[in-house]
């Protein structure tokens, strides 16, 4: 199949790394990948791993954007895809518009994935238009339902995959250790608690900080990292964060480590790895790329990121906001064994790709689209 992905752009982030590494294992499979943004850092990723990158504007929520709908038009009608997946809500409103001025039997089949709960409005509603819709997780899938006149066979639920043994099957180096040591002193013979995730409000940070205040008064071996930038527009809020670090008297305690291209490395490295947003979550990526390290996570009971905790370590699941058994809950993981951590074959990335392409095919398949 030839297959073209859609989103606003290329940067960090858990949709961003997903539509990467979907389509290197497109690649791998035989199809042919291609992807449509803005791009971005990650642009270069792709297309080392075999997919083709088409720069085009589509990531502006402004009406600006609708100037991008005639390339699209004529990127569809030269490039042919047998799929167009459209991961974001902007992309999938050009999109649609292209295809309007499309005769039927040239429109490629529509997919389109929810990865967040969205605001419920006719903006969002676009990406039910699509000819099958896929939810990260099941509460999404919920959501969806919920919230829009979408028939129940129309939306599949297909779990975001990891690449398990890119997580696993490493060892920290003498060299990276060495060059970590020396760049965080503070770290040595510390048991480290990592927070992964961008800058923002809503991901829990603050909530982290008091959870780590309380936990380093009875245990002062613990250090805390919190890993991830700050986005554009929200350097405020690290500066809010880093004020009340010192009003916790925690300067020492928790570091502000940025964003970090060395991921797999630190989830190795860690301890614990703490999930702990303020509002249920689609998803949770990083719970499920800490859990395929071995490394054991804590996170509170509710949305996408308790699912897979449900599925892969129930022991680490804390009541939503109960800051203080969190802590608790840290420091019983700190003084138990090592656990033994499986995960389920429908977290794997080979089978978010095999489930993905039968959602594909079973499309094709219908008269509209039999060539």
């Amino acid at each position: 199949m030839k297959i073209l992905q859609a989103l606003p752009a290329l940067y960090s982030g858990g949709v961003e790394r997903g539509t990467v590494e979907f389509a290197a294992d497109l690649v791998k499979r035989g199809h042919e990948s291609f992807v449509v943004s803005k791009g971005g850092p990650m642009a270069e990723q792709l297309r080392g791993q075999g997919s083709k990158h088409i720069f085009m504007p589509i990531h502006r929520k402004t009406p600006a954007s609708f100037g991008q709908i005639l390339p699209m038009r004529k990127l569809l009608l030269a490039l042919k895809p047998d799929i167009v997946h459209v991961r974001s809500r902007m992309p999938a409103w050009i999109i649609f518009l292209a295809l309007k001025s499309i005769p039927a039997h040239k429109r490629p089949a529509v997919v389109s994935t929810f990865h967040g709960m969205y605001s419920v409005n006719p903006y969002s509603a676009i990406m039910t238009r699509a000819d099958h819709i896929i939810a990260v997780s099941r509460c999404v899938q919920d959501y969806v339902l919920n919230n829009y006149p979408v028939p129940e066979e129309k939306l599949t639920v297909i779990q975001r995959g990891v690449d398990v043994d890119a997580f696993r099957q490493r060892e920290l180096t003498s060299q990276w250790l060495d060059r970590w040591f020396r760049q965080y002193p503070q770290l040595v013979d510390q048991k480290i608690i990592m927070m992964p995730g961008r800058i923002s409000r809503w991901k829990g940070q603050l909530d982290f900080l008091t959870m780590m205040a309380q936990l380093v008064r009875e245990r002062p071996d613990c250090h805390g990292i919190i890993v991830g930038g700050a986005e554009p527009g929200k350097e405020h809020f690290l500066e809010e964060l880093e004020k009340e670090r010192a009003r916790l008297d925690l300067a020492d305690k928790v570091s502000f480590l940025g964003q970090r291209n060395d991921m797999t490395n630190l989830y190795l490295l860690a301890d614990v790895v703490c999930h702990m947003s303020t509002k249920p979550e689609p998803f949770g990526r990083t719970v499920t790329e800490a859990l395929a390290s071995g490394t054991p996570v804590v996170a509170y009971n509710r949305g996408g990121a308790a699912e897979t905790l449900q599925a892969c370590f129930r022991e680490g699941l804390v009541p939503p906001d109960n800051i203080g058994d969190f802590a608790q809950t840290v420091s019983r993981l700190l003084d138990s064994e090592p656990p033994a951590i499986e995960i389920p074959y429908r977290f794997r990335l080979e089978a978010q790709t095999e489930a993905t392409l039968q959602v594909y095919e079973k499309i094709l398949k219908q008269p509209a689209y039999r060539t």
